[in-house]
């Protein structure tokens, strides 16, 4: 009997997360002997704060390190709900924080519990290409909202407007790529509008602490039912440790908490303890605040310099993403000879928007205050 073709699921037909495929490219140049200054990953360089590690280390000594509950340890529960009164001066009752294997899982759960197969939600293009790609596997139709420089790359309420029924909107602020930010009124504003004509507010707060003079400002102050994702990854440095969290409307929270529970069992129990003591780490964290504050100013002052002179606003987060229409109209062509040329590595636009990320690029700063003044040194040269 012949056997019937097995037939892959269309859910996994995404497109790549093309800045793990710079990654790649940059690892295999260092593992054949060439340098490469990574300006490509969104990921500190700093590791994590040394009151996380001792945490870590005395919870291996004395903890068996087994499941929590699905929705996360409760006293870091309670810490992360301090931290938006103390920080945010809002009310947001533990009980409504769910901890999540990174800001990934959080953006799993919600788009699951908020959103139907089917379901049409909005997003700024250039945005982060996960929100996209994550919301095509479970078959919601994503809707672009072209953005420029006169909007600050932020979605509007009159771009919402235009682009017919909707049932849901992610706001970033600050933003991957470009770093621009919501400030109160501009948040009240989509707030307000959601609010009116019931569409599910998704707001990506996961650089919020990375800013540059401009107050971060949380969706929950306009709006309380807001879906709000964070993570421990960026400011608190500790990507690799895959611990973030959410704050969740009380109409999903059980939907949450099941999907979690059946999902991923519980988030990882030692990053749980160790991001506890995160919130403890003001001073070192500050410091590293300060230079990525530095690295941002190289990267302003020599980028033009060099001829890249239409930067998008860096109001917060660890990017400049940059026009290079004037040297390219292949973003992906630039960056691997950027790369492969110079040892430089950056991520080429069409990982934000596929329609028009064929002119543009994004370079994090997140890295040494001397891997950025070298970089710019060579893409100057390069580009000359």
């Amino acid at each position: 009997m012949s056997r019937r073709p097995l037939r892959p699921s269309t859910r996994g037909q995404v497109a790549p997360f093309i800045v793990m495929d710079v990654m790649s490219a940059a690892a295999a140049r260092e593992a054949a002997g060439g340098d490469v200054l990574h300006l490509e990953v969104g990921q500190p360089s700093t590791p994590a704060p040394r009151g996380v590690l001792e945490a870590a280390r005395r919870a291996l000594d004395s903890d068996r390190i087994g499941y929590t509950l699905a929705l996360g340890i409760p006293t870091l529960r309670e810490r992360i709900a301090r931290h938006y009164r103390d920080v945010y001066g809002v009310t947001v009752p533990a009980e409504r924080i769910a901890v999540t294997t990174g800001s990934s899982a959080g953006f799993q759960l919600a788009f699951l519990a908020a959103f139907d197969a089917g379901a049409r939600v909005a997003l700024a293009a250039p945005g982060y290409p996960a929100y996209r790609n994550i919301l095509q596997a479970l078959n919601v139709e994503v809707v672009d909202l072209p953005t420029d420089r006169a909007d600050r790359y932020q979605p509007t309420v009159e771009r919402l407007q235009a682009a017919g029924k909707l049932d849901g909107v992610i706001v970033a602020s600050p933003s991957n790529p470009t770093g621009t930010m919501l400030d109160g009124p501009a948040m009240r504003r989509l707030a307000d509008w959601c609010r009116a004509v019931g569409v599910r507010l998704v707001s990506d707060e996961i650089y919020h602490g990375i800013g540059y003079g401009m107050r971060p400002v949380t969706a929950l102050e306009a709006e309380p039912d807001a879906i709000v994702i964070n993570s421990f990854s960026k400011y608190f440095s500790m990507t690799g440790w895959r611990i973030g969290w959410m704050v969740v409307p009380p109409d999903l929270l059980r939907s949450v908490e099941c999907l979690a529970q059946n999902f991923f069992i519980s988030p990882p129990t030692l990053s749980q303890i160790a991001a506890e003591a995160a919130f403890d780490c003001e001073e070192e964290l500050q410091a590293n605040l300060a230079r990525y504050a530095a690295n941002r100013e190289i990267l302003l002052n020599e980028l033009p310099k060099a001829g890249l002179d239409d930067l998008a606003p860096a109001d917060g987060a660890f990017y400049v993403y940059a026009d290079v229409a004037a040297h390219t109209n292949d973003s992906v062509e630039f960056c691997r000879r950027l790369l492969a040329e110079t040892g430089v590595a950056c991520t080429p636009g069409v990982d934000f928007d596929p329609q028009r990320g064929h002119a543009t690029v994004r370079f994090s700063f997140a890295g040494a205050t001397e891997t950025m003044a070298e970089a710019c040194r060579r893409i100057t040269a390069w580009l000359r």
